[in-house]
């Protein structure tokens, strides 16, 4: 399942994991993001254990999302060392999502 992400807990988050992060933007009110939402979740129960994913919602949490610009939700966001390394603005079919999670591996 994937985690909470907060501005209280993003911090903490990231300094104590050496594994690639995935963020998801989201929120209640968004249809895109009901439609990627599932394919997050699968990812975070296939990649358990590799990859920490977890999701944001932009509506509780406006720091984090003003600290990465995001405009336009869903909005993805792919970490490796603590590092962005890529996004996806908007919904998009699973094996995209497979394929930037495999290249921070």
């Amino acid at each position: 399942m994937a985690i909470e992400i907060t501005d209280a807990n993003y911090k903490e988050l990231m300094a104590d994991t050496s594994k690639p992060v995935v963020i998801d933007f989201w929120a209640t009110w968004c249809g895109p993001c009901r439609m990627v939402g599932p394919v997050i979740e699968e990812l975070a129960a296939e990649y358990e254990g590799k990859v920490v994913i977890g999701k944001c919602n932009v509506d509780e949490n406006e720091d984090l999302t003003m600290e990465f610009g995001i405009r336009n939700i869903p909005t993805i966001l792919f970490f490796k060392n603590g590092q962005l390394v890529d996004k996806q603005v908007g919904s998009a079919p699973k094996p995209v999502f497979v394929q930037k999670i495999e290249a921070l591996l």
